[in-house]
């Protein structure tokens, strides 16, 4: 648990089980604990971590949610009614056998441990998906766009970052003024026709009728604003409408840490994603450039078109731009796409 004040966070020396006990002895309900009115008095499953049988009877033991580790309990299978979690059960058991088989480190039929390190196993894996769950349920709340945002990890037990921030717009580090607001706009009927704001600008339309970029890489966008006549649909409006695809968060499989994937197909030149951050002094992105360096990473991305004024750091504060792997290299299922092409509102990248 932590509090956020700011840009603070303070860590609770409490664990996860005291704080529960205390909710439920003074009637309190606290989503991020999973106590809800429903289960304060009644007992829902949260995970399944150990199954035995017993004169051919199948028991599994429960944790239920919003309750400590200690009241646990033995549960029939046919007072359970929570078929998904006793499928999850034995693809997560079927999972550490594979795993067993392949390292070759464990003996099956003679190994005492062998109980034990399968419910290990299998408790860690549950807990990693409700901490990724909360993560998931988070970051939606606070994304402002239509895309919905999934997270998962069937790789290791790497649980949600520490240190990361989800922010929708840029944030000014101390000492930078952002002013964004605009000093006029258009009252066009039809901005694709009269190309308003770029010309305006003394640049190209950017988008086509499908709204996808149409200009060469590195060409600057210029959208209709706030002050111009025309509503959210008017095709100049693409990069501010924010992403409009579900994405997903993952970890990869070979080491590179989390990426992003989309389980639809996006055409070429389509809008996907801003890459948003903390405004950044060029100053201060050569000190920090440094010591990304050092760690072998890097979230540094100049901002200004024709100056380089200022630069976005994404490292702690950013939104799902923060994830886009720039190593990508391997094959994925059909049903799986990697996002391989975004632009910003002032240039387009390609990954």
């Amino acid at each position: 648990m932590a509090e956020t004040r700011g840009r603070w966070c303070v860590p609770c020396l409490a664990s996860l089980e005291i704080l529960q006990e205390l909710c439920r002895v003074e009637k309190l309900t606290c989503p991020a604990l999973g106590i809800d009115k429903r289960n304060l008095e009644e007992y829902e499953v949260e995970y399944l971590c150990g199954y035995k049988k017993v004169k051919s009877k199948e028991y599994y033991l429960v944790k239920w949610k919003g309750w400590p580790e200690s009241t646990n309990t033995w549960e029939p299978r046919k007072n359970l009614r929570c078929v998904g979690l006793v499928k999850q059960y034995h693809n997560d058991r079927s999972k550490f056998l594979e795993k067993v088989k392949a390292a070759k480190r464990l003996k099956l039929n003679n190994c005492k441990d062998y109980k034990s390190a399968v419910e290990e196993y299998i408790i860690r894996k549950s807990k990693q998906r409700l901490a990724l769950k909360r993560w998931e349920e988070e970051l939606n709340r606070k994304k402002n766009h239509r895309g919905k945002i999934l997270v998962e990890n069937e790789v290791d037990f790497e649980p949600p970052p520490v240190d990361f921030h989800y922010i929708n717009q840029y944030k000014p580090s101390c000492g930078i003024n952002l002013n964004s607001d605009p000093l006029v706009g258009c009252e066009c009927l039809n901005c694709l026709e009269e190309k308003c704001c770029p010309e305006e600008a003394g640049a190209t339309f950017a988008y086509n009728a499908r709204r996808q970029l149409k200009i060469a890489p590195g060409k600057p966008i210029f959208e209709c604003n706030s002050c111009c006549s025309c509503g959210s649909q008017c095709p100049n409006r693409v990069v501010q409408n924010g992403t409009l695809y579900d994405l997903c968060i993952f970890r990869t499989s070979d080491g590179r840490g989390w990426g992003i994937k989309t389980l639809q197909n996006i055409k070429k030149n389509c809008f996907v994603m801003e890459y948003v951050g903390e405004v950044i002094t060029s100053e201060e992105a050569e000190r920090r450039g440094k010591y990304y360096d050092s760690k072998g990473i890097t979230y540094l991305f100049d901002l200004d078109y024709v100056e380089d004024e200022y630069t976005v750091d994404a490292a702690r504060f950013g939104n799902i731009s923060h994830f886009v792997n720039h190593s990508f290299g391997y094959s994925l299922p059909k049903d799986c796409t990697i996002l391989n092409t975004f632009y910003k509102s002032w240039g387009r990248t390609d990954l």
